[in-house]
């Protein structure tokens, strides 16, 4: 009987010694995520304010893959990025894109501005129609809750084509 006490002591000794070390490596992962929650909100990411510089860096993101997909940068009033997501993929010649999921990001992300882009795997970057015609209809649902849209890029391996700089935006 005492030994059956004994173990069990010994076993609870145990039990609360790993609890400790368990909430110890919580601790620590809520103390990082807690420095990362701070850099984000002193608005620490790069300013995307250049076409040249938006243009290239989704087209470093974009512009090798063999589907199509759709991205957006979401950005805070001073155009800094705050995320950029992968939020719709396709086939080689077209991907389904929801306004509805666009402006739900920026609305979670309290984003001020989007910075959108997709890419052209047949590595032609000039838009389609139906390109222009998505990027009026995702102005204007971005507009609604008073997010700006200040460009979509469509990209390839070689180059990124601006809509705003064109006036399409």
């Amino acid at each position: 009987m005492q030994a059956r006490s004994r173990l069990r002591a010994s076993t609870v000794a145990r039990a609360a010694r790993s609890e400790g070390a368990v909430r110890a490596r919580e601790d620590r992962t809520i103390d990082q995520a807690l420095r990362i929650l701070e850099q984000r909100l002193r608005g620490l990411g790069p300013s995307l304010s250049e076409v040249v510089t938006c243009g290239a860096f989704f087209r470093l993101r974009l512009g090798s893959e063999e589907r199509e997909h759709f991205e957006a940068a979401f950005l805070n009033t001073r155009h800094q990025l705050i995320a950029v997501e992968r939020l719709f993929s396709g086939t080689v010649d077209g991907a389904e894109v929801h306004p509805r999921i666009v402006v739900q990001r920026a609305l979670a992300l309290n984003a001020s501005a989007v910075l959108l882009a997709h890419n052209h795997p047949s590595g032609h970057a000039e838009p389609s129609a139906a390109d222009r015609a998505l990027t009026a209809r995702l102005k204007s649902a971005l507009g609604l809750v008073e997010v700006r849209l200040l460009d979509h890029f469509v990209v390839t391996a070689g180059e990124a084509m601006s809509m705003a700089a064109r006036g399409w935006v």
